[in-house]
């Protein structure tokens, strides 16, 4: 079982194994329809698409973020159409080393589904390998999805309310620093971040050619940021929920896991007026 993430050589010869199942997540913000489009022209053999405002995420109501996770009846519900079932092992991938790919990854650890693991590198380690690809829309026969559901391993505004000024917490936002420090924000109508939390850009987690920093690497980077702080205390955030969920994988890689995601993050936080904000650093 792999859980955490796959090299393309280990994928490659379980194209043809219908107890592995490929999820192509590729997205842009900007475009959300780019990667359905990108998906269609060429993909993995066999990889079925999860678009992330359709399949990872509810409608946007007036009190939530821009991607609230759906229910958990709707989740068992769409991963039962996807084909997932108890025994099948689930391989995520994007273009982006996983960004959005561990939303797909989180949402199914969280689910009580264990096997589910982010293809190192993405699509374009598979295209550089010179591995197959084919295009058109594929999907799988319907399973039977089932799993003991953690919902300790989320956090509400309300705990991250009682957690920001803890000293026995920590709160970490994944986004960039130049959208930590409120001084860009291309997306969220409101600038700036959580007052009290730390700011490590998600995109650390990676080697210039997009594959995960060694396990050891990233210890030593996030205990230098958590320092004595159990990962079980620590929470993330981004925009949305979707690439905070690449530093709860990246601390599993890393040997420390129990990380928490705040699902709503920044575009939730900022809906309630009355919720504090900072700018700077």
């Amino acid at each position: 079982m792999f859980s955490t993430l796959v090299s393309p050589q280990t994928l490659y010869p379980h194209l043809n194994d219908s107890t592995w199942l490929v999820a192509d997540c590729r997205f842009d913000l900007q475009d959300p329809d780019w990667g359905f489009m990108e998906y269609q022209k060429n993909h993995i053999p066999g990889a079925i698409y999860a678009h992330l405002d359709r399949d990872l995420s509810d409608p946007i109501s007036p009190t939530t973020g821009r991607h609230p996770l759906p229910s958990i009846e709707e989740m068992h519900r769409r991963f039962s159409a996807m084909g997932i079932g108890k025994e099948t092992q689930v391989v995520v991938y994007d273009h982006q080393g996983g960004a959005y790919a561990s939303r797909l990854w989180w949402m199914l650890r969280a689910m009580g589904h264990p096997a589910v693991a982010v293809l190192n590198g993405g699509y374009p380690a598979w295209v550089a390998r010179g591995y197959p690809t084919r295009p058109g829309i594929e999907t799988r026969p319907a399973a039977h999805f089932s799993g003991e559901t953690r919902l300790a391993w989320a956090v509400d505004a309300d705990e991250v309310e009682r957690i920001r000024t803890d000293p026995d917490y920590r709160l970490i936002d994944a986004r960039s620093p130049i959208r930590y420090r409120g001084e860009q924000e291309p997306i969220d109508k409101e600038a700036g971040h959580i007052p009290g939390a730390l700011n490590r850009f998600h995109g650390k987690n990676l080697t210039p050619e997009g594959f995960f920093l060694p396990p050891e690497g990233l210890r030593q980077q996030f205990l230098e940021l958590i320092q004595d702080t159990p990962p079980e205390n620590v929470a993330v955030y981004c925009g949305s929920g979707v690439t905070s969920c690449h530093h709860i994988l990246a601390m599993e890689v890393a040997g420390l896991p129990g990380a928490r995601l705040y699902p709503g993050s920044w575009s939730e936080w900022i809906r309630d007026p009355a919720r504090p904000r900072a700018v700077g650093s």
